[in-house]
């Protein structure tokens, strides 16, 4: 293939630079990154050719611009491989992890762009920078020497060595993962093992058993997560229970999908990895460079957490096993057991159903209604959408959105409906990244997994997808506010546990009274959703979070409890299973009737996607969250000036300043740990 008809390796002429993906074929991607790798090679190698001392101007600035074309490159790729795999671009993405790993390396370890760093890190003082370039040599300084720029060229050969085995296992994990998921699908023979699922979803069953060639019986697929929708409303407990079951089980079955050994050989190099550079433990080096500093700030908070929410969830577990015992059964709630019954006390105790608000949250409505008039009430923006703009798939819509005095900011992409070449979960990623240096403004994209509906009917929500839309969304308008110089700090290139924060606080206008009446209207009649019904849902917001909370800390504390262990202890013959239970009863989280919500063979986040000794990252960043309602709620809430008081001094500069720094010019305090614990129900 020749370069000049790849369009990956030319600008695009649609706005913004919107890649056209009418014209990208997954032939296109490999030569393109192939061009990228070494024209980014040749631009830093340009850099360290420079005969003069270092300078910001001769150093920073031109790193700063090297890379572009690789950035566009991947950018579009990894759009396209998480929300449109087809089995080619899946392959592509197999062939390309390695690569991606070794170039990343001869970037981070070179030892000539590590030393010009170095020397402007070691004369910072004297220089006359401005904030943003200060930080800029700080953080890259940081992050090469965090990688392992200081080593010498053996270690270095054996560092590269290892991110090129742990990105094939990662790969490995993550294929075996979707395999075994595929393969455990559970089969039903009649609709009576599936009595209360909606017809929806008893349709949905016999549509994936047409398509696996089982005619007349139904298949209900898996989530990532241990539990399951489905387990709140199956009343026959024999089918509740071999959901669970087949969820628990995967990745650990002794087939060829098994990711026992892969996560013991991550487990095991990651830790080598991390006493090669110097530390202890992987955890030790992943939050030496996370706000959290160290992994004892992050046991001490799980295990501060822990304790109440087992004491919650006990509670809990009480109350469902008095209504199993006033059925007259007779029988021990076990894990199966636990969403069924849960929802039987929700509507004893508050008489609501919240299955059946779905045609209150019709997604048209939502979206525009909801999201992006909350937007724009506290931001001032507006939103016009594109059709002309062609997106990767044709159920992605493109929204061009100004802000209050016309100026362009940028573009949001919205992927509402699942299918089956995407992942699954809900997430954003940038397709094009703001950048002063560079002249370019963001695109940024939200993916869901919203069941689409037949032609012609509308898409109603459940609450836990309305709460996922406007938490996407406060990930896109990070992405989109963040204002700054050097793409470097662009967008939401955050520390890992605080990335989350801004779109946890975009989750407090769900229920923010004019909001809600206005977005939360009955598909047929209009009519808004009963006042009294927005009081149970109010009032019953602490309900069920001795669960939630556990089965949450439990997976972080697994996080930790594998990446604590030191290069010696990773190389033992670890029983994972045993390993498992033994971490979960050191914090008290060995409640047999509330799992993990994901066991270490299908923990996705540690073992193939980025948040390894970081899944503690989501409570970390809620204490933040949870500080900020407060002060939202103290200083009049839904207001222009409010938003533009969070816009300026924390969504807008991006990675450009330590985060809790920004937090601080923001709050006036470091945040208060207290309306964590309220909002969990930690607090008695």
């Amino acid at each position: 293939m020749t370069d000049d008809v790849n369009p990956l390796l030319t600008d695009s002429t649609l706005p913004y630079g919107l890649p056209d993906y009418r014209d990208i074929r997954p032939e296109h991607y490999l030569p393109a990154f192939a061009r990228a790798f070494a024209e980014h090679r040749d631009e830093v190698a340009a850099i360290t050719r420079v005969r003069s001392m270092p300078t910001f101007e001769n150093t920073m600035v031109p790193l700063e611009r090297a890379g572009d074309l690789l950035g566009r490159v991947a950018r579009t790729f990894y759009t396209v491989s998480s929300a449109d795999a087809t089995a080619d671009i899946q392959a592509i993405e197999e062939e390309l992890a390695p690569l991606m790993s070794a170039h990343q390396d001869a970037i981070q370890l070179d030892g000539q762009l590590y030393w010009r760093i170095k020397t402007l890190h070691d004369q910072l003082d004297s220089l006359d920078l401005g904030s943003e370039e200060r930080y800029l040599v700080e953080r890259h300084f940081r992050e090469m020497t965090h990688a392992g720029a200081g080593l010498d060229d053996d270690q270095k050969a054996a560092l590269t060595e290892l991110n090129q085995r742990l990105s094939v296992l990662t790969t490995t994990f993550e294929k075996n993962l979707l395999a075994d998921t595929n393969d455990l699908a559970v089969v039903f023979e009649s609709a009576d093992e599936l009595d209360g699922l909606t017809e929806g979803e008893l349709s949905a069953a016999a549509r994936n058993a047409a398509d696996r060639g089982l005619d007349g019986r139904y298949v209900v697929t898996l989530t990532l997560f241990t539990g399951h929708p489905y387990l709140a409303t199956l009343t026959d407990r024999s089918s509740r229970r071999r959901l669970l079951e087949a969820s628990r089980s995967r990745g650990s079955r002794g087939n060829a999908h098994d990711n026992r050994d892969v996560l013991r050989e991550i487990v095991r190099l990651r830790a080598e990895r991390a006493a090669l550079l110097g530390y202890d433990t992987h955890a030790a080096y992943v939050t030496s460079d996370e706000t959290a500093g160290s992994p004892e700030a992050v046991h001490a908070l799980l295990r501060r957490l822990a304790a109440p929410a087992a004491a919650n969830a006990r509670r809990e577990q009480q109350a469902l096993q008095a209504i199993v015992d006033a059925d007259g059964d007779s029988f021990a709630l076990e894990a199966h057991d636990w969403a069924f019954y849960t929802e039987r006390v929700r509507q004893a105790e508050y008489d609501l159903d919240r299955t059946a608000l779905r045609p209150w949250f019709e997604a048209e409505r939502v979206l525009q209604d909801g999201v992006f008039r909350a937007a724009s009430e506290l931001y001032g923006i507006a939103f016009t959408e594109r059709p002309d703009l062609p997106a990767y798939h044709p159920d992605a819509r493109v929204f061009e959105i100004h802000n209050e005095d016309g100026s362009a900011l940028g573009l949001f992409v919205l992927d509402l409906y699942t299918r089956d070449t995407k992942r699954g979960g809900a997430w954003m990623n940038s397709i094009v990244s703001q950048s002063r240096l560079r002249g370019t403004q963001p695109i940024v994209v939200n993916n869901l997994n919203v069941p689409k509906p037949a032609p012609g009917q509308p898409t109603l929500l459940t609450l836990d997808e309305v709460t996922t839309l406007f938490h996407e969304f406060g990930h896109a308008l990070h992405g989109l506010f963040a204002t700054v110089t050097y793409p470097h700090f662009a967008g939401t290139n955050v520390f890992r546990d605080f990335v989350e924060f801004p779109s946890q606080v975009n989750e407090m206008w769900i229920y923010w009274p004019e909001i809600l009446a206005s977005y939360a209207r009955h598909v047929e009649t209009g009519e808004p959703l009963p006042s009294e019904v927005v009081a149970k849902l109010l009032a019953s917001e602490t309900f069920n979070q001795g669960f939630a909370t556990s089965e949450y800390l439990a997976a972080a504390w697994l996080d930790q409890a594998w990446h604590s262990l030191d290069a010696e202890a990773a190389a033992g013959d670890i029983d994972v299973a045993a390993f498992e239970a033994a971490a979960l009863a050191d914090v008290g989280l060995d409640n047999p009737v509330v799992p993990t919500r994901y066991s270490s063979t299908y923990f996705a986040h540690v073992f193939s996607g980025g948040y390894s000794a970081g899944y503690y990252s989501y409570i970390w960043s809620e204490v933040l969250d949870a500080d900020t309602v407060e002060w939202f709620r103290e200083n009049g809430g839904l207001t222009r000036a409010n938003g533009d008081r969070f816009r300026n001094l924390l969504l807008g500069v991006g990675g450009s300043k330590d985060p809790l720094e920004a937090y601080r010019d923001f709050r006036g305090a470091d945040a208060a740990i207290e309306p964590l614990l309220a909002r969990r129900g930690l607090t008695g």
